[in-house]
């Protein structure tokens, strides 16, 4: 079965297909990824694969130079994009070994274009979870590494949801005063403020932080409706603050700061109220974006999550040490 892999720069057919796709997230709108390209000096190639007419896949690739070295990326580096990379298009009831070997064909299609248009020296792919078969990658002298994340289960009721998480968080939400603290949703403004405070927290930490407010601020008018930001105050005070995307069933928490001197448990409180307004939206898994730092998964872990796999994939060419010592900078 031959895959027929070329750009599609029409930005409402590639939306279209974005829906399609299960694996997609909201960084995949085409938006999204001029917003992306711009914040990280690279070149977009929205790839499609076709067979005959029909779609079989979309993968987004950034290139991107280091000097007289060309690299490839999805997502880039550095800007906290968890999860990018293809999101194939096949008819469920599809055979699996159709499917398998139409999957393979777009695979190796996407990468004979990236070989040819782009030929990099380093190729980096980080998938979505519901990404599930990274062997095509394999199967094309990618070397594989599990990731991990945190996905909330939030289709029982609300009181069985709570019952089953940590004693701690339950405390929390049900002995914290209301009339304490207040959660609104914010504009461009708290989203500015939110990266702001996460950077002076990594900042404090000795820790990298290359999210800016305007990515944030870029990203928001991109995609306004799969982008918000929630806040907590206490006297009119910033006590914590949480960025979220959301697409048709999962919200996802992308950036979240809490001041741990505040007077109430405010990481615990924004994500709570998170939880519950994405149920009344009719949302049913919350995405915790990581359970790969071993510190940060003891607070995760308390909302009694699934552990889920993602992948990153690379592919090194003759210079390798320079490009993988070039990507461990960027990280």
């Amino acid at each position: 079965m031959s895959v027929d892999v070329q750009p599609l720069t029409d930005p409402e057919s590639w939306d279209r297909l974005v829906q399609r796709a299960p694996a997609a997230t909201p960084f995949h709108r085409h938006a999204a990824l001029e917003v992306v390209a711009d914040h990280t000096s690279s070149e977009l190639h929205p790839l499609v694969g076709y067979v005959g007419e029909e779609p079989a896949g979309l993968f987004p690739v950034f290139e991107r130079r280091f000097g007289p070295v060309v690299a490839a990326f999805s997502p880039p580096p550095n800007r906290k994009l968890t999860y990018m990379g293809p999101a194939t298009l096949a008819d469920p009831n599809m055979k699996r070994r159709k499917r398998e070997r139409r999957h393979l064909s777009f695979v190796e299609s996407a990468m004979a274009y990236v070989d040819e248009e782009i030929a990099p020296r380093y190729v980096s792919v980080r998938t979505s979870v519901e990404y599930g078969d990274p062997r095509p990658f394999l199967w094309n002298d990618f070397d594989p590494t599990p990731r991990y994340t945190y996905h909330v289960d939030l289709s029982g009721d609300a009181d069985t949801l709570l019952s089953e998480m940590g004693s701690d968080l339950r405390s929390n939400v049900r002995n914290t005063a209301s009339d304490a603290f207040e959660i609104e949703r914010g504009g461009l403004p708290e989203m500015e403020q939110i990266v702001v405070n996460a950077k002076r927290r990594h900042d404090e930490q000795g820790v990298a932080y290359d999210v800016t407010p305007s990515l944030v601020r870029d990203l928001a008018r991109a995609i306004p409706d799969q982008m918000r930001a929630y806040v907590c105050t206490v006297d009119d005070v910033f006590a914590g603050g949480t960025l979220l995307l959301t697409d048709e069933d999962t919200v996802y928490r992308w950036q979240s700061v809490a001041d741990f001197d505040a007077p109430v448990p405010a990481q615990d409180l924004l994500d709570w109220h998170v939880i519950e307004r994405a149920r009344e939206s009719g949302i049913d898994r919350y995405d915790l974006v990581g359970a790969n730092n071993r510190r940060l998964c003891r607070y995760k872990a308390k909302f009694a999550p699934t552990v889920e796999t993602y992948y990153r994939l690379e592919r090194c060419g003759p210079v390798m040490n320079l490009l993988t010592d070039a990507y461990a900078r960027l990280r």
